[in-house]
């Protein structure tokens, strides 16, 4: 059947230039905007291009607004064949977004509609993705089988964007929160699995530009929806995620001598680790620290076992063969371990993330609660590196200290501190 051979009938989507929709970043941390509310922009001009061709669309379980793509309803609309009321939202007999609480039925779609020849994208809350756990299982086999058979061509990317995440659900609380999707998807095969966690909205853009362009991937997109910092220009959003790892010189000041490596991978973990940079630098004056922040997961793996692997010299230079290593990741730890087992410097490798501790709280007290946050993250750094003297042991105390500072101003007044709402970079 011709219209099951898809990449036959494939047509490239038209592209709006994703730099068009940057922030501006006058430096880091000056600004703050909300990730996929800037990505929202972007999606909509992909519609909008793409209107006579009719072959894109975004498909959800009734989470498009919730996660923040708002934009795309200036362009069009869900598409509804039954009866449509006068409160009903955005509903319409033609439109290019699918939306019923469903995840199956999102991804059934989603896959049927790229297997006949077009491009789409899921949204869906980053905890209930695991519904289709093994739909995704089934698609991505048949991606591996279907590589090795010349007349099969290939057809557009399955992009996952997962919003509405662990570290952003405090409100919803304990249900909302898992991130072990990520866990799950790394299992396939390395020639099909892409995963990324951008840290910040220019850094988003750059990676859905890639993924919508590609052929015969699973994309998954981790993302945040709120308000948060802004960390790097558009130029320099590019660089970063054209090489999917690096050094944030402008966070670092090691001289290429670190006494410690603070690695940070997702939106909020890269946040709680620049706070945490800030008051070592007060202080402890003369650590010498070393940021390096993570936009493609697959890049700790090494290069024998995925294509965008770093070699043993090159995970070598980055994160040392001898220095701690204090890793502030979005999902669950030990998948840091999993990727990095065989590295030189793993056993001093320290990993932070989701450790199944959750509920109704702030947003800060999340991080808190499973030791990501950055008091925490500060007392790592002081346990690990040996030369800290009375300077380390005082501001110890004073971690230990903001820790209940923190428990108690939550439970009187139901917010965070005013130093963490109101944080900056400097």
């Amino acid at each position: 059947n011709p219209h099951a051979n898809g990449g036959l009938l494939l047509k490239d989507l038209k592209m709006p230039n994703f730099r068009d929709y940057a922030v501006d970043v006058p430096s880091p941390g000056s600004v703050k905007a909300a990730d996929t509310g800037e990505l929202g922009n972007f999606f909509r001009d992909v519609i909008k291009l793409n209107q006579d061709e009719r072959n894109f669309r975004i498909f959800g379980p009734d989470e498009v607004l919730s996660n923040r793509l708002n934009a795309v309803f200036d362009v069009t609309r869900r598409q509804w064949n039954a009866s449509i009321e006068a409160n009903d939202e955005f509903l319409a007999r033609d439109g290019r977004v699918m939306e019923i609480l469903s995840e199956h039925l999102c991804e059934g779609w989603l896959e049927g509609y790229l297997l006949t020849g077009r491009h789409g994208l899921f949204t869906s809350y980053e905890a209930f993705i695991h519904i289709i756990d093994s739909m995704f299982n089934q698609h991505a086999k048949w991606l591996k089988i279907t590589a090795e058979l010349p007349w099969r061509k290939p057809i557009a990317s399955l992009n996952y964007l997962l919003a509405s995440h662990v570290w952003q659900q405090a409100h919803n609380g304990f249900t909302h929160q898992d991130p072990g999707f990520l866990d799950h998807v790394v299992n396939k095969k390395a020639s099909i699995i892409r995963v990324y966690l951008p840290p910040d909205a220019n850094c988003l853009l750059s990676v859905w530009d890639h993924c919508l362009r590609s052929r015969n991937y699973v994309n998954v997109v981790v993302a945040g929806k709120y308000q948060a910092p802004q960390w790097l220009t558009m130029n320099e959003a590019v660089a970063h995620c054209t090489e999917g790892i690096g050094v944030w010189d402008w966070a670092s000041n090691d001289d290429g001598e670190p006494d410690v490596v603070m690695a940070c991978c997702g939106d909020v973990p890269t946040l709680e680790t620049l706070a945490a940079v800030t008051i070592l630098r007060k202080h402890l004056p003369k650590l010498k620290i070393r940021v390096i922040n993570v936009v493609d997961l697959m890049k700790l793996q090494p290069d024998e076992e995925h294509p965008h692997g770093l070699s043993d010299d090159d995970f070598d230079i980055l994160f040392t063969e001898d220095k701690p290593i204090i890793f502030a990741f979005h999902g669950y730890p030990w998948l840091i371990h999993r990727l990095t087992y065989r590295r030189t410097n793993h056993e001093n490798i320290h990993v932070r993330g989701y450790k199944e501790e959750g509920t109704i709280t702030t947003t800060f007290d999340m991080m808190v609660l499973n030791q990501l946050d950055r008091f925490h993250l500060v007392l790592d750094v002081i346990k690990r590196v040996p030369h800290v003297g009375v300077n380390g042991a005082t501001l110890k105390y004073m971690m230990e200290a903001k820790l209940v500072e923190h428990i108690e101003y939550i439970n009187k007044n139901g917010i965070d501190m005013p130093e963490i709402l109101n944080w900056k970079w400097s």
